[in-house]
This record gives structure tokens, sequence and C-alpha cells, in this order.
């Protein structure tokens, strides 16, 4: 459910949200925000959010791999934690996003 509402989300990019590729692998389940010059709002929460769905589509499959026999313990124990530590990131800035909405909404006009 959550990943529903990060990919729709990083739909409100545009077509450049549709050519991001998905990062498999543990190395790839970090997400490292990009430097964004000029850019507003949606696009770097937009960015940030699509990083975040590819850290874990990258979990999970390395978790299938692992299951396979592909994949080290230790792979797959790397990249779940790293896509739990994106997830509880994401969280917190869902929290703090929907906490300042509520703030303006009590602002006297």
């Amino acid at each position: 459910m959550m990943l529903d509402a990060l990919n729709s989300l990083t739909s409100l990019r545009g077509p450049a949200a549709a050519s991001a590729t998905s990062a498999t692998g543990a190395s790839a389940a970090v997400a490292q925000p990009r430097a964004v010059s000029g850019a507003d709002f949606t696009d770097v929460l937009a960015d940030v959010s699509g990083q975040a769905v590819n850290a874990l589509k990258g979990a999970e499959a390395t978790a299938i791999t692992g299951i396979q026999g592909r994949a080290s313990v230790q792979q797959v124990v790397q990249s779940i934690m790293a896509a739990e530590e994106t997830l509880q990131t994401a969280l917190a800035v869902r929290d703090k996003v929907v906490a300042a909405y509520q703030e303006i909404s009590r602002m006297a006009i």
C-alpha cells in the first residue's frame, strides 16, 4: 500500500519518472538523494520517493534471489536492513509533511 502511494507520487514528475530503471542488489538498496538545483518541492519529493521505491524493490529482488540460493544470507540481511531504513525515513518524512499540513490548516487567515 505504501509503495502504491509512493509510486503515485512519483507519477507527478511526468515522463522522466517512467523512464527510471529499477535498482537491484544490496548496494543499490541505499537511496541517496541526488542534488537537484532549481527544482520545486514536488520534484524533489517525487525524486526521493522514487529512489525509496527502487530501494525497496531492490531489497525484495535480493530476498528472492536469496530464497533461490543465488545470494548469500549476508547480502539479503544487508539489503533488507537498508530497505527498512529507507522505509522508516519515508514514514518520518510523511509524518512531518502531515504535521506541517495540519499546522498550516490551523492558521488563521
